[in-house]
C-alpha cells in the first residue's frame, strides 16, 4: 500500500472562480496546509470534455437526479421531472453550461489524505450551508435556491473530487502522465520525517 503521503486528488477552479481573482487565495489555502501542487494548467473545457468528467461513474445522472428529486421534497417543492435520469440530463447540461463559460484552472495535489483534505477546505457543495472557514462559505453567497430559479448550475468557486478512485479517474482525464511532476518540498521534512529530527542531518 503506498503511503497517505503520495495521495493525489484534483481540484478544479472554476469559471467564477477564476473572474472573481480567487485563484491565488485559493491555491494559498491548499498550499498552507501542507500539500503540494503537482500539477497545474489553464484550460477552457469542452462541453463533450465537461460530460466525460461527469459521467466517468456510469450511475452519476440517475444518481445526481436522484439526490436532487429529494432535495426539491424536502423543501416541499414540486421537481421538474420525477425521472432521476432526466433529471440528471437537466442537472448536466447547466453544469456544461458553467463549466464552459470561460477559463479553469486544473490542478492535481499531493499529500496525506489530499482527497479528504481538499473537500474539507472547499466546503460542501452548496456555498450558503458551507462552513464559515472553508473556501465556499467565505468567498461565495449562492444557493440551490438561487440556481434553481435562474436555471444554472450552483456557482460554488471549486471542483474537487470525492473518492481516491474518483481522483485517480478525473486525474487521467484532464492531465497526462508527463504534466505531472514528482519532486520534493522542503517542508515535506517537517510533515513526514518520522521523528522530525531531519533538519539536523
Amino acid at each position: 500500500m503506498a503511503h497517505h503521503k503520495k495521495e493525489r486528488t484534483l481540484a478544479i477552479i472554476k469559471p467564477d472562480g477564476v473572474q472573481r481573482s480567487l485563484i491565488g487565495e485559493i491555491v494559498k489555502r491548499y498550499e498552507k496546509v501542507g500539500l503540494k501542487l503537482v500539477g497545474l494548467k489553464i484550460i477552457v473545457p469542452t462541453g463533450a470534455h465537461v460530460e466525460k468528467h461527469y459521467t466517468l461513474d456510469p450511475e452519476w445522472k440517475k444518481n445526481v437526479g436522484e439526490k436532487t428529486i429529494a432535495a426539491y421534497k424536502k423543501q416541499g417543492v414540486k421537481p421538474p421531472v420525477e425521472d432521476p435520469v432526466e433529471q440528471g440530463e437537466n442537472v448536466l447540461a447547466a453544469l456544461k453550461k458553467y463549466f464552459t463559460s470561460g477559463p479553469v484552472i486544473a490542478m492535481v495535489w499531493e499529500g496525506a489524505h489530499a482527497v479528504e483534505i481538499i473537500r474539507k477546505l472547499t466546503g460542501g457543495t452548496e456555498p450558503r450551508t458551507s462552513d464559515v472557514g472553508s473556501i465556499r462559505g467565505d468567498y461565495v453567497l449562492d444557493s440551490y435556491q438561487m440556481s434553481d430559479m435562474d436555471g444554472r448550475a450552483v456557482r460554488n468557486l471549486v471542483h474537487a473530487s470525492g473518492s481516491i478512485e474518483e481522483a485517480d479517474s478525473e486525474i487521467s482525464l484532464w492531465f497526462s502522465d508527463d504534466e505531472l511532476i514528482d519532486y520534493k518540498l522542503v517542508q515535506e521534512q517537517i510533515l513526514y520525517d518520522v521523528n522530525i529530527d531531519g533538519v539536523f542531518e
